[in-house]
C-alpha cells in the first residue's frame, strides 16, 4: 500500500447521473479501498461524455484523462469512470496517478473491473451497494498475498537433490577410506624383508667393503 500522506483526500465519488441515495453506503466501499491500499479511489457516474450518450471508448478516455488533471493535485488518486449512455450499455475506464500505479497496476486493475463486471448483473444490489462491494471486494484481493504453489515443490525437490548429493559424498568418502584402510592393512602385513632389494648404493657399498 501505499504510506500514509501520499494522497490529498477529497471527495470520493461524483455522480452526475442521480443515481446515489445512499451517500454513507457507496463510501464505505471506496473508504475501505482507500484504507487498504493508500490509493483514494474517485468513482465518477455519468450518462454523458462531453454531452453524448453514444460516446466511443476512444472518446471516453480521452474525457478521464483531462478529468484527472482537473480533479487532483497529487498522482495517488484512482478515477474510475463509470458511463452508462444507453441503458445496460456501460463503459469502464479507469486512470490512476503515478504513485497510485505502484499499487494499481494492470493485475490490479483488471480485478476491479471483474468486479464491477460480476457485480452490475446481481440485481439484487442497489447502485450504491453495487459500487460499494465492487471496490471492496476489489482491494481485499489486490491486497491479499497469496503464495505459489510450486514454492514447497521446489523446495522439496531442492532437499531432495541436496540429500541425493550429500549420500554420493558419503558413499564416495567411505569407498576411499576403505581403499586407504586396505592399503594400510597391507602395508602392516608385508614382512619388512619383502619390501624391495638392495639399493645401488647398497651394492656398492658392499662391493668395497669385498675389496677390503
Amino acid at each position: 500500500a501505499l504510506p500514509s500522506g501520499a494522497v490529498k483526500e477529497t471527495a470520493y465519488f461524483t455522480d452526475e447521473a442521480g443515481w446515489i441515495t445512499n451517500d454513507g453506503q457507496l463510501t464505505d466501499g471506496l473508504r475501505h479501498f482507500y484504507n487498504e491500499t493508500g490509493v483514494q479511489p474517485h468513482l465518477y457516474i455519468t450518462e454523458e461524455i462531453n454531452g453524448s450518450q453514444r460516446a466511443s471508448m476512444a472518446e471516453v478516455e480521452t474525457f478521464a484523462n483531462d478529468l484527472y488533471v482537473d480533479l487532483f493535485r497529487d498522482e495517488a488518486h484512482l478515477l474510475f469512470v463509470f458511463y452508462e449512455g444507453v441503458p445496460n450499455e456501460y463503459i469502464t475506464y479507469y486512470v490512476t496517478g503515478t504513485q497510485a500505479k505502484q499499487v494499481i497496476d494492470a493485475e490490479a486493475g483488471t480485478i476491479l473491473l471483474d468486479y464491477i463486471d460480476r457485480n452490475y448483473y446481481d440485481n439484487s444490489l442497489t447502485d450504491e451497494q453495487f459500487f460499494s462491494r465492487s471496490f471492496k471486494d476489489a482491494a481485499d484481493r489486490m491486497m491479499e498475498v497469496t503464495t505459489s504453489p510450486w514454492i514447497p515443490v521446489l523446495i522439496i525437490a531442492g532437499l531432495a537433490g541436496l540429500a541425493g548429493i550429500l549420500f554420493l559424498w558419503w558413499r564416495k568418502r567411505k569407498e576411499q577410506e576403505a581403499i586407504e584402510a586396505k592399503r594400510t592393512a597391507d602395508i602392516l602385513n608385508t614382512p619388512i624383508d619383502t619390501f624391495g632389494t638392495d639399493s645401488p648404493a647398497d651394492d656398492l657399498a658392499k662391493k668395497y667393503e669385498d675389496k677390503e
